[in-house]
């Protein structure tokens, strides 16, 4: 016998009213958090066959949007922001429930997920820990193709040559480096940063490449202030006339330290960033930035996990998306 609304009711203590309410996403009512989860998660173990009123479509499914960062830095980090928000917006569009879970939750993620979309970094023991709730994973910012599984990514080989070109265009041919290097939460895998090997190319495809203007950092706004006060100690009268750096937060902290030595930027040092967030336009003067599309690697992830869900003939997928320059007022645009 199909289970009905009253059944859902009386295991949640709640009335069929109450029930039928929140499985059509009344916004007027006013019931807590845990007894909205909790009505969802009986009807789920029920199995019931819930159809919207509003739109027929049927019961929501639900999945495990799981951060590898914490929340109180990603509002340091606005690149991550972006792409749960673009998760978010994808997933609201397709009926499904988002449950966000951070990097030290995975044990407390349940067996009524349809699904996981995991954010950032993880170590091999983390990816296990995920593969054993579900098979239906899709990784946003982490090349786990190798390992059969889907990811999206971005293209940072184009952006950081297109950035090398933009500067010897204008006729700056010394260019240095401030990038960042971290690890999985668990400190179990180090994660080089993917834009070094593509500088380095592109620099030594014109021969001009200069290790001793490469600074390595860990992708903060201090790490950014620290390695850019280094360069100016230690370059003097070599600082070179343009970098180029990893992320927004440590060209915000570069820009700084530029400026509390007097060092005009750009007229003396142009900075060219990498993430294009909100932070870039904050700041004076605003930063020049490679802009990568992150709400469209949140809807895209979101999109390959239906695909698992629904087609059993489901191709493993890396897909790597583009990006493109936005030039603001901390670099020289003759």
């Amino acid at each position: 016998m199909a289970a009905t609304l009253k059944d859902i009711a009386e295991k949640a203590g709640v009335s069929t009213a109450t029930v039928s309410r929140v499985l059509n996403r009344d916004s007027t009512l006013s019931v807590t958090k845990n007894t909205r989860d909790m009505i969802f998660l009986i009807a789920k173990q029920l199995n019931y066959k819930h159809t919207s009123k509003k739109s027929g479509t049927s019961f929501q499914k639900r999945l495990a949007l799981v951060q590898w960062y914490s929340e109180s830095k990603e509002q340091d980090d606005l690149y991550y922001m972006m792409i749960r928000e673009g998760i978010e917006e994808r997933s609201q569009s397709q009926r499904f429930d988002v449950v966000r879970v951070f990097h030290n939750q995975i044990s407390d993620i349940k067996n009524y997920i349809n699904g996981i979309i995991a954010v950032g970094k993880f170590s091999d023991e983390q990816v296990n820990a995920l593969s054993e709730l579900t098979d239906k994973i899709v990784f946003i910012d982490d090349d786990q193709f190798s390992e059969g599984r889907d990811c999206v990514l971005t293209d940072f080989s184009k952006g950081v040559h297109r950035v090398v070109d933009y500067f010897f265009d204008k006729g700056i041919k010394d260019i240095g480096l401030i990038y960042g290097e971290e690890q999985t939460t668990d400190h179990l895998r180090i994660i080089k940063d993917p834009r070094y090997n593509p500088f380095k190319q592109a620099m030594q495809e014109k021969k001009s490449f200069d290790k001793s203007v490469c600074f390595k950092g860990d992708y903060t706004k201090e790490s950014g202030y620290k390695q850019m006060n280094h360069a100016i100690k230690e370059l003097g009268a070599n600082l070179p006339h343009a970098f180029f750096i990893s992320n927004d937060p440590m060209a915000a902290g570069a820009l700084q330290a530029l400026q509390e030595h007097n060092i005009k930027v750009p007229d003396r040092v142009s900075i060219f960033s990498f993430n294009n967030s909100s932070l870039a336009s904050f700041v004076t003067p605003e930063l020049s930035s490679v802009s990568v599309a992150t709400r469209m690697m949140g809807r895209t992830a979101v999109d390959l996990l239906i695909d698992q869900l629904e087609d059993k003939d489901h191709v493993t997928a890396r897909i790597e998306l583009d990006t493109k320059l936005v030039c603001r007022k901390s670099t020289i645009n003759k």
